[in-house]
């Protein structure tokens, strides 16, 4: 942890409405003891003093949810409690713990919530940028990218493993008709607003697809989208659980969702994710 003396300058040298913000990070935890101490200490460390952590837990067999109790008790030693953990029975599907831990966000009076994973993947370090851009351009969501200019993948990742992203990200987008280069991207910031208008309680994808129907009734639905690019890190430790037969399982759900949300029309003009995406870049 950061004295607290340095954490109050380093909040001070930021512009008011990044002070002010209340934002609230979701992770999804399921066996995930060997990232999560430090995952929660480096978001802490951010120069965002109002920002909260929600850890959903699956009822982890290597004692996750046990760990986030104890960090939640050190990180709740002030007036106001920053870390809230939400404990479920069994492994229920990443598409229900981001549901729950972004309605609890939401219920707690969160303006801004970010999602990201637990194993470093999504790196920390990118979300006072990607809250800098929401403010400044007014966007509803922003995308942490690989596939935009400026993104890149680890190098550690197979041939393979790059190809299968590569294709779900092309499939989907093609089935789906989007133009959302990174569809299957599990790091992103929502306006409250944004949130609120999808209607979480629409949200019936219970697996890594869920990343994929956000990201369409996102663009189906008018939000403002900006995909800003990121390094995608391999996970520092433990094993994927995006295995082949899940990847299979989501390209077949993309029919589903695009059957299921026919009904749902664009409010506003197109929205435009991939020319202002560009533009952050060419700026940077």
């Amino acid at each position: 942890m950061l004295p607290d003396e340095s954490r109050e300058s380093r909040a001070q040298a930021l512009p008011e409405g990044w002070r002010s913000t209340a934002l609230t990070v979701v992770i999804p935890t399921f066996n995930e003891a060997d990232n999560l101490e430090a995952m929660a200490t480096a978001l802490f460390r951010l120069p965002l003093p109002n920002l909260r952590l929600i850890v959903v837990d699956d009822n982890s067999p290597d004692g996750t949810g046990q760990l986030a109790d104890t960090l939640a008790q050190r990180f709740n030693q002030g007036e106001r409690p920053r870390m809230v953990v939400i404990h479920r029975r069994g492994k229920a599907g990443l598409g229900t713990a981001y549901v729950a831990g972004i309605q609890r966000a939401l219920t707690d009076g969160a303006q801004f919530v970010v999602q990201m994973d637990a194993d470093f993947s999504h790196s920390p370090r990118y979300i006072p940028q990607m809250l800098g851009v929401m403010l400044a351009t007014g966007a509803d969501v922003i995308i942490g990218s690989r596939y935009v200019p400026g993104g890149s993948l680890d190098q550690g990742w197979s041939w393979w493993r790059r190809f299968l992203s590569w294709w779900a990200n092309v499939y989907s987008r093609a089935i789906l008709g989007i133009r959302v280069r990174d569809m299957t991207a599990g790091f992103k910031l929502w306006r409250r607003e944004a949130l609120l208008n999808i209607g979480l309680e629409n949200i019936r994808s219970n697996g890594y697809v869920f990343q994929v129907e956000m990201a369409y009734l996102s663009e189906k639905l008018g939000f403002r989208i900006i995909e800003l690019p990121i390094h995608f890190e391999d996970r520092r430790i433990g094993q994927s659980k995006m295995d082949v037969p899940v990847k299979l399982e989501s390209a077949w759900r993309v029919w589903e969702l695009r059957w299921r949300h026919r009904g749902r029309v664009r409010p506003r003009p197109e929205p435009s994710a991939l020319p202002r995406s560009e533009t952050m870049h060419r700026e940077a």
